[in-house]
């Protein structure tokens, strides 16, 4: 197991890739907005996770923040792999193979908490409802009664506390209840703990806005599923909401879509042989999770590897064995090879990671997603009226030029279905955002030239218009300005 968690560490070593934590950032020190309208109401659901990241952020920005996500990650596969034995060198080059073609889902993001949650649930919550005949065995025993009677109430002052934590940290913490209650059924239902599990449920309720933050889970559900006309588009527009199947079938992210695929069926095939088990059933749930939507993903890998291998032996990622060589390989090769082939395999992903780091900026902030430069000559250079921006770089522009109200960011949840198909409608059809741009006193757009560059025929048409003019320019993004007569 150590070879999974020092290689979860450096794997999570890459700027911050996922630009929603910029909007995070602006959020811990002013909740901010676009100045387009917003859904109401406004829950702002991460706002313990905000707090958290900025703290870091403050103290070492980017570099330390990297840190800081990679140290949790490991935490988390250390939680949920804790009691797993993994002695073969085989199954543990598999594993190291899996996460790097996966390392960039180790993001700092609001799941990521989540997880850790999950992981500190997964090895109390068994110990916690443990089985009838099992406290009857405690309770018997008069001198051990006390003290599990003060360790058992630790407990359950520790998970209430998480979850009341949790609340405010992602609106996935409806995971921790639905959690308890598969543990609590595979342990067998008492009217003492089915209360505590209705109390994790009704945690969100003690909070200033309780009510919202007891809904959101549902809102994030519709999104997720598209159950409603509005969500349908958010669920079959945005990538990360589309399933890995749609992907492939794209073929966008061959790859990872393509595993994302096998790991999921390979993993509710190993839950179905083992349904009388909770954690087999919270392994075919993150599962189908993740065939659902490729966000999801990450939820499921590290039940795979605490689950997953345990239940299906033959998947050959873990053995109890101290024989390196697999079983059902045929015995044509001297022993050594069974550790020299799995040596060089980790030996060769490791190269491939080291050689990744030298096309990482020092900063740690991936400049290619987010208008570092420009966002640097916007501060320079203000303007009198409003920005169009792209959705990416909404919110590193909120964090580091506050006075400049953005378009648009990464929380697509505050916007209505008709306001996003408007906002990609201006890519296919500039002339409309010419229009709208004049009635709404837009006077400057900041747009990608080559990651995520949807705009090229809005870039084209602003270009060609008198009324536009290009203020910046470098080789990944571009300022344009309304030209004044």
């Amino acid at each position: 197991m150590f070879l999974i968690i020092v290689s979860v560490v450096l794997f999570a070593v890459f700027p911050l890739t996922d630009t929603d934590i910029w909007w995070h950032l602006a959020c811990a020190r002013k909740w901010v907005t676009t100045w387009t309208p917003v859904r109401e109401p406004v829950v702002n659901v991460h706002e313990y996770f905000q707090q958290v990241v900025a703290i870091v952020y403050d103290v070492g920005g980017a570099p330390l923040l990297v840190a800081f996500k990679a140290v949790l990650w490991s935490l988390v596969f250390a939680l949920f792999l804790r009691g797993v034995k993994c002695r073969n060198l085989t199954s543990s080059a598999i594993a190291v193979v899996i996460l790097f073609i996966f390392r960039y889902q180790l993001e700092i993001r609001p799941v990521l908490f989540s997880l850790l949650f999950l992981g500190i649930y997964w090895n109390v919550l068994p110990w916690l409802f443990r089985s009838r005949n099992e406290m009857r065995g405690l309770c018997a025993n008069r001198v051990a009664k006390p003290h599990n009677v003060v360790k058992t109430a630790g407990a359950a002052v520790l998970i209430l506390a998480i979850q009341w934590l949790w609340c405010k940290f992602q609106g996935l913490y409806i995971l921790g209840p639905i959690f308890a209650l598969l543990i609590l059924w595979a342990n067998g239902w008492s009217r003492r703990w089915g209360a505590f599990v209705v109390l994790l449920f009704a945690m969100p309720l003690l909070h200033r806005d309780g009510l919202n933050l007891f809904l959101y889970p549902f809102g994030l559900l519709d999104r997720l599923l598209g159950l409603s006309p509005s969500a349908a588009f958010f669920a079959s527009e945005i990538a990360e909401n589309r399933s890995p199947i749609t992907l492939l079938l794209n073929c966008e992210n061959v790859l990872q879509s393509s595993m994302m695929i096998l790991l999921s069926l390979a993993g509710i095939v190993a839950s179905v042989r083992h349904l009388c088990r909770s954690e087999s059933v919270w392994l075919l749930t993150t599962a189908i999770l993740a065939l659902v939507a490729e966000r999801n993903f990450v939820l499921f890998l590290p039940v795979f590897f605490a689950v997953g291998i345990k239940c299906w032996p033959r998947l050959c990622l873990c053995k109890k064995s101290h024989d390196v060589r697999p079983s059902r390989l045929p015995n044509r090769l001297p022993p050594a090879a069974y550790r020299l082939l799995p040596t060089l395999l980790i030996a060769f992903t490791l190269g491939l990671w080291a050689k990744s780091l030298a096309f990482y900026d020092r900063s740690m902030v991936a400049y290619q997603r987010v208008p570092v430069a420009a966002t640097q000559w916007m501060l320079e250079n203000p303007h009198s009226g409003r920005l169009f921006n792209d959705d990416r770089a909404g919110g590193y522009l909120a964090f580091m030029n506050p006075s400049d109200s953005t378009f648009i960011d990464g929380r697509f949840i505050l916007k209505t279905a008709e306001f996003f198909e408007k906002y990609l409608q201006y890519a296919e059809s500039p002339q409309t955002f010419l229009h709208d741009a004049d009635s709404l006193d837009i006077d400057r757009v900041v747009l990608p030239l080559r990651y995520y560059a949807r705009w090229d025929k809005l870039l084209g048409t602003l270009d060609s218009s008198e009324k536009w003019h290009v203020a910046y320019r470098d080789s990944l993004f571009v300022v344009m300005d309304r030209t004044a007569h």
